[in-house]
């Protein structure tokens, strides 16, 4: 089978994706679900039970291990009604030539796939013909799974906890495990010890003779030196990654997880020259491990992919990430908020971020995660949030307690967004003594935080005109920076002849390449870390900030050598290329030399370079 695209749709939120695969698998393109909200599968699932005249049975939260059933309930429904239409298309597309033509025009024009279909239809073949060489030829797109590691709630019956593996996590991964996929699960936000090794009970993991897997695991990871430890990691459980999934550290959307100012572009050529080594030296460990197990040992390391995501917006930027760093596909995600034929984006939402321009888009502390979380200003949620507050009622009555997490206060942990936090919080904050401007600032960082495990999913709700309930129609965002230059909603095929370059979707002249605007974004944020620094003479924090104004300069230099040895790629931006990078490093170095300025720092990095 001839994989179609080289792009993929990472996860989007908790409803804007989560029914993608089913918009657009059909035509070889892959997606991620979220796996986070459960209730939400529940109400999708009964809605397009009725919608497709399937029987439906509830699962209630009565029903043992309800969680993971729900789930798999869930997985299960898209993966049957997302083979019904790929079978659909392939029989429309032999016999009907406009339906044919929809699906050859959205493939890459370098494609074999797309070369072959229009040889087969100029020399006239018939329909059997055509039908038989898309069986043998066109795969559908993957159906891939997300799960945020640290976002594992323990859960209670009757007042008792339950064994771990009904925590939220290991209920969702039980629940991909045990539905009909055969597809990744994606999990993010770094290592979760007992969930990784949890995995190890599920046969689907493992590799069979012929080394297929069908349930495979990739990693979304900020750089090589986290992905050799979780693959090393996991390849002692007998357990292989088959896909690393570079992310940019801010220049994304939803959660970012800043790097120690260590810039996208180092981290792929790491990649790239590292490899074989990666492949190697887990495939060491991996076959050590499976040996103990006495299971299926392959006889050459299995398949690898190396994926990239992350402010990329033009073709020329796609293209050259294939084509100078080895990158297997590319993740498309922000965009694909303006495609209404692929994600779920109600109306009010969809104009918001249609007219959302560089100062709309921000790095917030919405998240009760306690992670930077890229937001879009206005967005109704956070209205609907400040609205409460104003009226003395801060915090949400947190009704589907899915980052519930807090034990601050409570034995049994609660959400830092949820009303009853809140209340506990601000009371702390009264009897603290403070006052003035500081009390202020310690107030408005509490109630800030948002229920996002409800906004993020509510605009699924509202574009299938399924009731939102008691919990409102609030709705949160969470695109990347990118979203500044895409200023309409587009089709699937004008989103796609974007990223294959037959078409430009970006009317804006002043877009920076992806590499310098990420490389702006993290001086913003040290910057800000800077500011926020509360005791200037703390001789460890400015050692930190030095490092990493340090590692930006770093990769200031890499992509000075980078663009100036280029050839036929960004040449119409060169010369902006090369004068970002050149304030870029005058801002960097001027702010290496304030910190120099204190006493301590230079007896530090007198030690330090003396080392």
């Amino acid at each position: 089978m001839t994989k179609a695209h080289s792009f993929h749709v990472p996860v989007l939120g908790i409803g804007y994706s989560v029914d993608t695969p089913l918009k657009i698998s059909q035509y070889g393109m892959d997606s991620v679900i979220s796996l986070v909200d459960d209730i939400l599968f529940e109400q999708l699932r009964k809605m397009y039970c009725s919608k497709y005249d399937i029987a439906y049975t509830e699962i209630t939260k009565k029903t043992s291990d309800y969680r993971a059933k729900r789930i798999t309930a869930y997985l299960n429904l898209i993966k049957s009604l997302s083979e019904k239409k790929f079978e659909e298309l392939k029989s429309s597309g032999s016999g009907n030539a406009d339906a044919l033509g929809e699906l050859i025009s959205m493939l890459p024009e370098n494609s074999e796939l797309k070369q072959k279909l229009i040889s087969l239809t100029a020399k006239g073949s018939n329909s059997s013909e055509i039908k038989n060489f898309l069986d043998d030829n066109l795969s559908m797109g993957s159906i891939d799974v997300n799960i945020m590691t640290k976002i594992d709630k323990d859960n209670y019956k009757d007042g008792e906890k339950l064994p771990v593996e009904y925590n939220d996590a290991h209920a969702a991964l039980r629940g991909f495990a045990e539905s009909e996929l055969e597809s990744s699960v994606v999990l993010s936000a770094g290592i979760n010890p007992r969930l990784y090794s949890y995995m190890q009970e599920f046969e689907d993991f493992y590799p069979d003779k012929t080394g297929y897997i069908k349930k495979k695991i990739a990693l979304k990871v900020s750089d090589y030196k986290s992905a050799m430890i979780q693959g090393k990691f996991l390849a002692k459980k007998g357990l292989w990654v088959s896909e690393y999934r570079i992310e940019s550290g801010l220049n994304c959307g939803g959660h970012a997880f800043a790097t120690d100012g260590y810039l996208m572009g180092p981290i792929l050529e790491e990649f790239r020259e590292k490899r074989e080594e990666l492949i190697r030296s887990i495939h060491e460990v991996l076959v050590t491990a499976l040996s103990a197990k006495d299971r299926i040992i392959p006889n050459t390391p299995l398949p690898l992919k190396i994926t990239a995501q992350g402010g990329v917006g033009t073709a020329e930027e796609h293209q050259f990430l294939i084509d100078h760093y080895g990158i297997d596909s590319v993740g498309w995600g922000t965009p694909f908020l303006l495609v209404p034929e692929a994600t779920n984006v109600d109306d009010a939402t969809l104009d918001k971020l249609i007219n959302a321009k560089e100062d709309k888009l921000y790095l917030s502390d919405i998240s009760p995660l306690n992670v930077p979380f890229n937001s879009l200003r206005g967005n109704t949620k956070d209205l609907e949030k400040s609205f409460l507050t104003a009226k003395g009622k801060p915090g949400s009555p947190c009704p589907k307690k899915l980052i519930a997490l807090n034990k601050e206060f409570t034995e049994k942990p609660i959400c830092a967004a949820s009303r009853r936090y809140q209340v506990l919080k601000i009371k702390e904050l009264d009897r603290s003594g403070v006052s003035g401007a500081e009390y202020r600032k310690q107030y408005d960082k509490i109630v800030t935080k948002a229920c996002i495990c409800v906004g993020l999913g509510t605009t699924s709700l509202l574009v299938n005109d399924i009731d939102t309930g008691t919990n409102g129609s609030g709705v949160s965002v969470c695109p990347g920076p990118n979203m500044a230059y895409f200023s309409r909603a587009m089709s699937l095929k004008e989103i796609t002849n974007h990223i294959y370059g037959r078409s430009n979707m970006i009317l804006r002249k002043d877009r920076p390449n992806m590499f310098i605007k990420e490389l702006n974004i993290y001086i913003d944020y040290l910057k800000n870390k800077i500011e926020e620094m509360t005791d200037p003479s703390d001789v460890k924090k400015r050692k930190y900030f030095t490092d990493f104004a340090l590692n930006l300069q770093a990769g200031i230099n890499y992509y000075f050598d980078l663009f100036t040895g280029l050839k036929g790629v960004f040449e119409s931006t060169r010369s902006d290329i090369h004068r970002e990078l050149e304030n870029a490093n005058a801002e960097i170095t001027l702010l290496i030399e304030e910190l120099e300025t204190l006493p301590e720092m230079q007896v530090v990095l007198a030690v330090g370079s003396k080392q």
